[in-house]
C-alpha cells in the first residue's frame, strides 16, 4: 500500500485510487487459495511496531472481501490503543470487551455497516488486561459461534513485538498475515516478531507490505505487483 500523500489511511470507496483496490483484491484472492487447502476463516492481522498499517490493512482487506459477496465481520482486538471504530466510524462500545466482561448479548456488539455490507465488533472500553482477555476461553468460544456465521473473521491487534495479543489470539485463529512497512521495519524487528508468533503456536499466512514509495517507479513496471505485495510466509519474492 503506498502513501497517499496525507498520511491518512486509504479506505477501499467507490472513489478509491484503482491501484489500491486491486492491491486489495490480489491480497483477497490469495487468502481465498490459501483456503482451498486448509480452513482460513479466522485471521489475525498484525505488525511489529506502532503505524506500519495493520488497522488499514484489516479494515480494507474486510470490505474488499465484502465487495466480492462474502460475509464478513471484523473485530477490533487492539484492546490497548484501538482505531478500527474510528477508521470506520461506527461506536467504540459495545463491543468486543463488553461481550467478553458484561456478557453482553453478541447481537448488542454487533454494528452493521450497510455502505461496506459487513459486520463490525469495535473493540469496546479498554480493559486492565488485554491479553488475558484475548486469550481466554470465552475468547475461543466467541469466534467458535462467529464463525458459524461468517465466511471471514478479520481482527486488528496490537504490534506483536512489543505486545502477547496478536500471539494468544493467533492460537485461536486460523492464521497470521503480518503487516510490514517498507523502510521502518528492520530485519531483526520482523525476525523477532514471527519468532514471538510461532513460539505460542500461531500459524503465519502471508505479508503485506506497505508504505511503498511509488513515485520512482519506471514505465511499464508490474506496477499492482510491487504497489501490495503479499506472499506465503516462508516463499521469497525471487523468481
Amino acid at each position: 500500500m503506498a502513501r497517499n500523500g496525507k498520511d491518512r489511511p486509504v479506505v477501499l470507496v467507490d472513489q478509491a485510487p484503482f491501484q489500491v483496490e486491486e492491491a486489495y483484491n490480489s491480497l483477497r484472492t490469495n487468502i481465498q487459495f490459501l483456503s482451498a487447502d486448509r480452513k482460513i476463516k479466522k485471521l489475525v492481522i498484525t505488525s511489529s511496531s506502532p503505524m506500519e498499517g495493520k488497522t488499514t490493512v484489516t479494515a480494507n482487506l474486510a470490505i474488499s472481501m465484502a465487495k466480492a459477496g462474502l460475509k464478513v465481520l471484523i473485530i477490533g482486538s487492539d484492546l490497548r490503543k484501538p482505531r478500527l471504530a474510528k477508521l470506520l466510524n461506527v461506536p467504540m462500545s459495545p463491543g468486543l470487551t463488553n461481550i467478553l466482561i458484561k456478557d453482553t448479548d453478541i447481537t448488542k456488539a454487533i454494528t452493521r455497516n450497510e455502505n461496506y455490507n459487513m459486520d463490525i465488533i469495535p473493540s469496546g472500553p479498554v480493559p486492565p488486561n488485554p491479553s488475558e482477555l484475548l486469550g481466554s476461553t470465552k475468547m475461543k468460544v466467541l469466534l467458535q459461534k462467529l464463525e458459524k456465521e461468517y465466511d471471514y473473521i478479520i481482527m486488528d491487534t496490537p504490534p506483536a513485538l512489543l505486545m502477547t495479543d496478536a500471539a494468544v489470539l493467533g492460537q485461536h485463529a486460523d492464521g497470521v498475515i503480518l503487516v510490514v512497512a517498507h523502510n521502518k521495519s528492520t530485519y531483526d524487528m520482523v525476525d523477532g516478531t514471527v519468532e514471538n508468533l510461532k513460539n505460542a503456536g500461531a500459524n503465519i499466512v502471508g505479508t503485506v507490505f506497505t508504505d511503498v514509495d511509488m513515485s520512482n517507479m519506471r514505465k511499464g513496471y508490474n506496477y499492482k505487483y510491487k504497489y501490495h505485495r503479499y506472499y506465503e510466509y516462508g516463499k521469497t519474492d525471487k523468481q
